[in-house]
């Protein structure tokens, strides 16, 4: 039996705390909250559950084996690295950590202390997501050509975090998992409509070695909420909608072919393919759910994430490069000089 503590019970924590507490070999051991008032909640509803304002009586606590880590993206690092030394599992919500560097510390240290460090990155758990990179890694697409998503709705404004960090961070996770290449440079551009805060509407292009190239729009101020991605491929394209009902994800049999005119062989000649249109069978299983149990299985069978670390790594990569594009109004970065996955 595995034993969580969840450190932070605002937003996300009490989905952390229901998920871990109806996990099969996993129990919620400890909660912790700077806020008194929310603790009274956990206890109410788990009352064999220990809470504490002071995180450090959770990491500490001999009884705890893992920790779950629900707070702001400023104290991810301190809080991941205080619960490696005291040698225990880390699940860290996203992003990772502020910066690139911290995100490699932390790696290192689970490394050499063979502890299991998972990012929280919940989309990757959908049974969506996973249709989608069964589609695009088996070959059904043909070759990729473009990623394309829009994560776009009114509010929640952030305070410490422009939106490229609080809504993009879901696409790129999307992107690296999906994908099997990885961006070469960004470009991104973006501005803040409310005087003294982050940037609360950012274009973000991204760019690989061959002809794929990706693109995210989020924005904090639209008066629609959008959750919508699109894959072009060479054989078949998807449109993936968060928000639909049941069919989230649809395959269109739909393209073009480009055949050089036998009479000139510089006139391209395009053709246009329009077939079918199909949904496949989606699970209805929580995404959190699915998470929960994939990190206490990786705890006891010593595997690795499939939102490791590493993987942790490279959005936050993404987004560093993205934020200094977006400084300079979209200059190119280049992402062959910044921090190497390990």
């Amino acid at each position: 039996m595995i034993t969580v503590g969840v450190i932070g019970y605002g937003y996300w924590g009490p989905n952390l705390v229901r998920n871990f507490a109806d996990t099969a070999g996993a129990r919620v051991g400890f909660v912790t909250d700077m806020r008194p008032a929310r603790l009274s909640q956990v206890t109410s509803r788990y009352p064999a559950t220990k809470v504490s304002t002071d995180y450090r009586e959770l990491i500490n606590d001999p009884s705890v084996d893992a920790v779950a880590i629900a707070t702001a993206v400023s104290s991810h690092f301190d809080l991941a690295m205080a619960t490696l030394r005291a040698g225990k599992h880390v699940l860290v919500e996203k992003p990772m950590t502020s910066t690139s560097e911290q995100a490699a510390v932390l790696i290192e240290e689970a490394d050499r202390r063979g502890l299991v460090l998972m990012v929280d990155h919940t989309f990757v758990y959908t049974d969506a997501v996973a249709k989608i990179r069964e589609l695009t890694q088996g070959g059904d697409l043909g070759e990729i050509y473009y990623y394309d998503s829009v994560r776009i709705n009114l509010g929640l404004f952030q305070h410490d975090v422009n939106v490229l960090w609080d809504l993009a961070v879901h696409d790129l996770s999307i992107m690296d998992y999906v994908l099997s290449q990885s961006p070469s440079a960004v470009s991104a551009t973006g501005l803040a409509h409310v005087a003294g805060q982050p940037e609360n509407i950012a274009y973000m292009t991204m760019f690989f070695d061959g002809r794929l190239i990706a693109h995210v729009h989020v924005n904090w101020l639209a008066p629609v909420k959008v959750r919508r991605t699109l894959l072009g491929g060479s054989r078949r394209m998807i449109v993936f909608d968060d928000l639909e009902a049941s069919e989230k994800v649809k395959v269109y049999d739909r393209g073009i072919s480009v055949n050089p005119s036998p009479e000139n062989v510089y006139q391209m000649l395009v053709g246009y393919r329009a077939g079918d249109m199909w949904a496949p069978q989606l699970g209805i299983s929580e995404a959190l759910h699915t998470e929960a149990q994939h990190f206490v299985e990786c705890i006891e069978q010593k595997r690795t994430p499939r939102t490791d670390g590493r993987a942790g790594l490279r959005v936050v990569r993404l987004l560093e490069a993205a934020t200094q594009s977006m400084a300079q109004q979209g200059r190119l970065v280049s992402l062959a000089a910044s921090t190497p996955v390990l």
